[in-house]
């Protein structure tokens, strides 16, 4: 985009004895941010969620997660969506490691999984492998089928805190529908990010959800929330657009980050070259906004903001 604004907060920490490539344009050296953000008080877990499907849950998941390690902190991403498009952005091998479905299914310990993403400090992630796409049917029989990943999360980040190294951020990348495994992910986080596209179909999905969270809670977990939402895909030229951001403004004040998350073909890129935009274009306007959305998670951490409970809520 001509005239678009340049982010100046990024620098690159060069790595040595770097092979170099004509074919692949990868991430070379460590990505920090210039003003690191602030650590929040305990480990915050995010799932990422929304029944429909296409209004950008992984990239947002994956972007934001990028910034906050950009900023200094340590952030795990668990990718439970049997595509395994997060793994994509990320740069992870789906056949490097054991995979979430042997974590759900076969109770093989959290830590095995998880990968190392190249050019960041502390980002990692627990890839989704392929056989996970039958994780749901096998596990149909099992006893507290609805809280293994609790469970397994809760062991891996009590081994990390007794080792002094412990997580500031944990990010659950969930399917576009609200089956068990996407149950799973909301038994064990306390705090659901919504991205919501910018088209009238997001927001039937968003009161679907907050349906399934108001059984959650009575059932499996009480403190399960909607903290954050995240416009995606926004398009200022459209009447549409500004009538669903407007919506989503007088509908959820608190929860809502105010920064709309552009429609931009490098967002869209970047995925094929294994990166999130926070590396393939960090001064792209997509990178300048996840970048905002990602500074104003991490300032709710420290403050330790109220959000209001929004069970309940309803679209016409």
């Amino acid at each position: 985009m001509d005239g678009a604004p340049v982010s100046r907060e990024t620098e690159a920490v060069p790595s040595q004895n770097l092979p170099e490539t004509t074919t692949e344009k990868k991430v070379v050296g460590v990505r920090r941010l210039k003003e690191a953000m602030p650590t929040p008080t305990k480990t915050r877990i995010f799932t990422v969620a929304n029944q429909k499907g296409g209004v950008g849950k992984t990239t947002s998941a994956v972007n934001i997660a990028a910034a906050l390690a950009m900023g200094g902190l340590k952030v795990l991403v668990i990718d439970l969506d049997p595509q395994g498009n997060a793994c994509t952005a990320l740069g992870a091998d789906r056949n490097k490691t054991p995979g979430m479905f042997e974590v759900l299914v076969d109770e093989v310990p959290l830590a095995q999984t998880i990968q190392k993403v190249p050019g960041f400090a502390a980002l990692e992630c627990a890839p989704a492998n392929r056989e996970l796409a039958g994780a749901e049917i096998a596990m149909v029989s099992f006893v507290a089928r609805e809280s293994i990943l609790k469970s397994a999360l809760l062991d891996y980040m009590s081994e990390r805190e007794a080792a002094g190294n412990r997580l500031d951020y944990v990010i659950i990348d969930c399917p576009p529908s609200l089956g068990l495994l996407t149950i799973n992910a909301l038994a064990a986080t306390e705090e659901v990010l919504v991205p919501i596209q910018c088209e009238y179909y997001s927001l039937e999905g968003i009161s679907l959800l907050m349906e399934t969270l108001g059984k959650i809670r009575k059932a499996l977990n009480p403190l399960v929330r909607v903290s954050t939402i995240v416009l995606t895909m926004f398009d200022s030229r459209t009447r549409l657009a500004n009538d669903v951001a407007d919506d989503v403004r007088r509908h959820f004040p608190q929860e809502l980050i105010d920064i709309p998350i552009p429609r931009a073909v490098r967002i869209s890129e970047a995925p094929s070259f294994n990166q999130t935009v926070m590396t393939y274009d960090a001064s792209s306007p997509g990178a300048i906004a996840y970048l905002g959305v990602a500074r104003e998670i991490a300032a709710r951490g420290v403050v330790g903001e109220s959000v209001s409970q929004t069970e309940g809520v309803k679209y016409p």
